[in-house]
């Protein structure tokens, strides 16, 4: 293909090396060269990007991954897409396999909706429209100002499932918590397996005390106007972890979005080893892995981690033999393809459900 006659291009972000490999699959898959441009870092941690072509009046895509650096690779995203902005480009489209700050989506006390702010400086920067796969929350969507295109990872994960697990038939697809239990119940339909669901002790990420129920404190002023009395509520208390279906000679397969902190899942895997499930594994579509995430999952009942290549892993997965990696770059540069041609994005979630 003609890069200078298709109308379009496709640029790396990243001033790292490691996390431009899926860049580099997505441009072979299109069958174009990766844009000229030089992205890095000054003496002083600044960021600086030059673009080395015109892009006048041209399609513009700007592929991201989210090494653990997080806001640096946010800085590099926001400079190269106001670069492109003042360069003439026609439109600038963000590739973001991993949106970061995912997490931060909803109201915590006095903090503060993160993942909206991202949103606005997108925008503000240049961005037109974002590719982006399995948003930890999909009302993420409704904080943007202007398209966006949440990709799913579970065909690639189902796939392999169905050709690299031994006997999974004999498998029970598992939610590690009551909240992830629709995605674990849409993959479980598709592929005709049985569910179970961790039951136990809430996550902190939604206790009471985070999401400012308690907050501001309730302190009692005699003086003047005493306010509503509103009716005691009792108090949540955690429940023993139960495991809620039959694991017991199964192979467990637990999933989810996102693994980064991994003890909850090392200890769903003891709990499941303790109900006699004889070989666990753990699904997810982006393995951010951070901190000692790879000892611990080597030295965990969990017999493998399955993740995408949304985010670089490498070196965990050096540190770890169990951690195996599915590449989506297909789905990504089939995307792009269709973005830039006008097509259809609804051929992407064929057979995708609302839940998944």
């Amino acid at each position: 293909m003609n890069v200078a006659k298709s109308g379009y291009r496709v640029f790396s972000a990243n001033s790292s090396a490691a996390c431009t490999e899926l860049a580099k699959k997505i441009t072979e898959r299109l069958g174009v060269e990766l844009g000229k441009s030089v992205v890095y870092q000054e003496s002083n941690r600044e960021t600086r990007v030059d673009v080395k072509e015109s892009v006048r009046g041209q399609t513009i895509f700007i592929i991201q991954t989210i090494p653990r650096d997080v806001n640096t690779a946010i800085m590099e995203l926001l400079v190269m897409a106001y670069a492109l902005k003042t360069s003439c480009a026609k439109n600038i489209i963000g590739v973001i396999p991993y949106f970061p700050y995912s997490k931060q989506c909803k109201m915590r006390k006095r903090g503060s909706i993160v993942s909206k702010l991202l949103a606005s400086m997108l925008a503000k920067a240049g961005l037109t429209h974002i590719i982006t796969m399995d948003l930890h929350q999909k009302e993420i969507q409704g904080f943007f100002s202007f398209p966006v295109d949440n990709l799913r990872a579970s065909p690639f994960l189902i796939q392999y499932i169905q050709e690299e697990i031994p006997d999974y038939r004999n498998a029970i697809i598992v939610a590690k918590s009551p909240a992830a239990a629709k995605r674990a119940q849409s993959y479980a339909e598709r592929l005709r397996l049985g569910l179970a669901v961790i039951h136990g002790e809430a996550q902190c990420s939604e206790s009471d005390m985070a999401d400012g129920r308690h907050s501001p404190p309730c302190v009692r002023n005699n003086t003047g106007h005493t306010g509503l009395e509103l009716p005691l509520m009792m108090a949540k208390e955690k429940p023993p972890i139960t495991v809620v279906g039959d694991v017991g000679g199964r192979i467990a397969i637990i999933v989810d979005d996102i693994i980064d902190d991994v003890g909850d899942f090392v200890a769903a895997a003891e709990i499941l080893k303790e109900r006699g499930a004889y070989k666990i594994y753990i699904m997810a579509t982006h393995g951010l892995l951070s901190a000692d995430a790879p000892r611990l999952i080597e030295e965990s009942a969990i017999d493998e981690v399955v993740v995408t290549n949304t985010v670089p892993h490498e070196v965990q997965k050096l540190q770890c033999p169990k951690i195996k990696t599915v590449d989506v770059s297909m789905i990504l540069a089939e995307a792009i393809r269709r973005i830039h041609n006008g097509e259809s994005m609804a051929y992407l979630f064929r057979n995708i459900t609302t839940d998944d």
